[in-house]
């Protein structure tokens, strides 16, 4: 029996032509870098060019390394030059979750994201599964449905954004990722793969400031690193600290511009997002998934005379999560008809803040 997604590619796929010249943006993270590159591949031959834009910088080392040694094409998007592309499309995100993707029309949306109520993305091919745990494994299915073989460097690309999408399947993932990921490791190059996990000698003080700044708050812990240059520098901290036995969750915060940025990270025994929303949406945004969640809001948002560090300790000691009703409401199964495959919804994170988690 065909599987429809793939029957959908097929009929998509042979609309391409070679006047077209498309431009894929992508918020840049493993997952998305690796679908931009599995979806350039699929286009390969049929349409003039394929261009993959990322719409943030690119500063973790192990996202740095990737794009080096796994040699993905991703340059800065810059507006000025849309006029340059004739089809926009656009994979592991949705129009609404990010600014910098306002005001273009795009023609192909393939996501794992949570649909939000309200924001139902249009597009002529629209996939949207909240169902799989990366979508690497959706661009995976769609190569194998093609009888497209992956070289080297996109199987460990796919292997590599499936890896992080779902922590090595501690966080997420179900059987289409396993399935997916058993597949890309026949073609894969594990040495490449194990070249990619990085960090800089400069960060280590940071870590040596978690230690010291570490503190338990209800089964998990909170920690404090202040003015930092980056949010990536927080989210690699929090990554570290899930490989801590008997940690059930992690907030790691700091400052970053006048931002206060949390990072959060658990073990699955309770919902992060709802815990990141509960205690900070009336500040900022806040809000994730059952793994992981994030949460800004300006530092003048903190009353004066208070600690940043105190503030955001009392919050995560004494809020109680909110209704679901309350926060971001899922969608009903059957929502918008027009060629979105949408499978059972979950509550939304706030997908301004989805990416770089």
């Amino acid at each position: 029996m065909t599987n429809p997604y793939v029957a959908q590619m097929r009929q998509w796929r042979q609309t391409l032509t070679k006047d077209q010249r498309w431009a894929i943006l992508i918020s840049a993270d493993p997952d998305a870098l690796a679908s931009a590159l599995a979806l350039k591949r699929i286009m390969a031959h049929r349409v003039r060019g394929v261009d993959i834009f990322r719409i943030n910088e690119v500063t973790r080392p192990d996202n740095l390394a990737m794009i080096r040694y796994l040699r993905i094409p991703a340059k800065l998007w810059q507006p000025e030059k849309a006029d340059l592309y004739t089809n926009f499309a656009m994979v592991d995100s949705q129009p609404h979750h990010n600014p910098a993707f306002q005001g273009i029309t795009f023609d192909l949306i393939i996501d794992h994201h949570p649909l939000t109520a309200g924001q139902l993305p249009q597009a002529p091919f629209c996939d949207i599964r909240p169902g799989f745990g990366a979508t690497s494994t959706m661009m995976t299915r769609y190569l194998q449905g093609l009888r497209i073989k992956p070289g080297p460097l996109l199987s460990t690309a796919l292997l590599y954004g499936i890896r992080t999408d779902t922590a090595t399947f501690e966080r997420s993932g179900g059987e289409d990722d396993l399935r997916a990921y058993q597949w890309l490791i026949k073609h894969a190059d594990a040495t490449l793969l194990r070249r990619i996990i990085e960090y800089l000698r400069a960060w280590l003080p940071l870590f040596s400031r978690a230690f010291r700044s570490l503190r338990d708050c209800r089964g998990g812990a909170m920690v404090w690193l202040n003015e930092v240059d980056s949010a990536d520098l927080l989210v690699a901290v929090a990554d570290f600290f899930t490989r801590v036995h008997g940690l059930k969750w992690i907030a790691v915060c700091g400052v970053v511009e006048k931002t206060v940025v949390v990072i959060f990270r658990g073990d699955g025994s309770r919902d992060i997002g709802r815990l990141a929303d509960a205690c900070f949406y009336d500040v900022g945004s806040a809000g994730g998934h059952r793994n992981l969640g994030r949460a800004e809001f300006p530092l003048a948002a903190i009353p004066a005379g208070t600690k940043p560090a105190d503030f955001i300790f009392q919050r995560l000691h004494s809020r109680k999560l909110r209704p679901v009703t309350a926060s971001a409401a899922p969608l009903a199964e059957n929502a918008g008809q027009q060629a979105v495959h949408s499978e059972t919804l979950e509550p939304a994170p706030v997908q301004a803040l989805a990416h770089g988690a």
